[in-house]
């Protein structure tokens, strides 16, 4: 027997601000890159190649917004929320890429610095901090409930933390004419890029892998379960996520001897798994008793 679903959909006010950042990030972005070669400066184009992923964030999660809205299929079951994993790993393996290239090129920068030149290093930094910040505002009023906007506005901030660097890095030259400021500045963007990248990477594969949602303790689900006065015992049982805010559950229920009604025992399981553990896709067989090939742990 198979408890309700309730599907998570991106909405039109998700999606507004998103194509709002989008635009005003690949604007800005093609300026970053074509300042960065004028002026010389690595940390600039290390700054351009973090709004670059904040592109491919910003579209991915665009893309998950717009997707989950489409339906599921009979080819795809479970509709396309897993484009949003899918994405990210990509994502991860290019801010890799990004990050060892721009650390590769800052060794020989350390041995032998380029003239920089700073005036335009900073007007263009400043202008990159002001798109950032439009770009949070747009972001932050949805990003307390929409995890989509949340990491958006997460890589917008991280990158303009990137932009106060450059900034630095450029004042530091303007007034000290402290060439080495470009490539120091320009590694710390890429090591501070490098761990982010790992931690997507992973939260990716974890999704892709069917892994346990954050924030969700198998033996706490069992628990729960198996606190209803009309089960005996749990088994089979398994959460995964679909995207990174679609949790999803599975188990064999073994109804206890006095339990009469096995769908009011479900469905009171399923209220349960939705109140306390936000799982509103659960499909639970309730059985009278346990099946002979299960596992002793499972």
């Amino acid at each position: 027997m198979g408890a309700g679903h309730a599907h998570a959909s991106g909405t039109i006010e998700d999606e507004r601000p998103l194509w709002w950042a989008l635009g005003l990030t690949v604007v800005f972005l093609c300026a970053e890159v074509v300042g960065g070669l004028l002026t010389n400066s690595l940390a600039l184009l290390s700054d351009a190649a973090h709004m670059g992923t904040d592109v491919i964030a910003l579209a991915i999660s665009l893309a998950a917004v717009r997707l989950a809205r489409r339906p599921a299929d009979a080819r795809r079951t479970y509709g396309y929320a897993r484009m949003e994993a899918l994405g990210a790993m990509v994502n991860g393996a290019l801010l890799f890429l990004v990050a060892g290239y721009i650390l590769w090129e800052a060794v020989g920068r350390f041995r032998a610095p380029p003239p920089v030149a700073s005036g335009g290093m900073l007007a263009i930094a400043v202008l990159g901090l002001a798109v950032n910040l439009v770009a949070m505002r747009l972001l932050k009023a949805g990003s307390g409930e929409n995890l989509n906007l949340r990491g958006a506005y997460l890589e917008v901030w991280a990158d303009m933390l990137g932009s106060v660097g450059v900034i630095i890095g450029a004042l530091l030259i303007e007034f000290t004419g402290f060439h080495l400021a470009d490539p120091i500045v320009a590694v710390l963007i890429g090591l501070w890029v490098l761990p982010r990248t790992w931690m997507l990477l992973r939260e990716a594969g974890h999704v892709l892998m069917q892994g346990v949602p954050a924030g969700l303790e198998l033996e706490q689900v069992r628990a729960a379960l198996l606190s209803h006065p009309g089960v005996d015992a749990v088994h089979d049982l398994h959460v995964w996520a679909l995207g990174s805010r679609q949790p999803v559950l599975t188990a064999h229920v073994v109804l206890g001897a006095g339990a009469t009604d096995a769908d009011r025992v479900r469905s009171a399981l399923a209220d349960e798994l939705h109140a306390r553990f936000g799982i509103g896709h659960a499909t639970l067989q309730v059985e009278r008793t346990p099946c002979m090939d299960q596992a002793p742990h499972a």
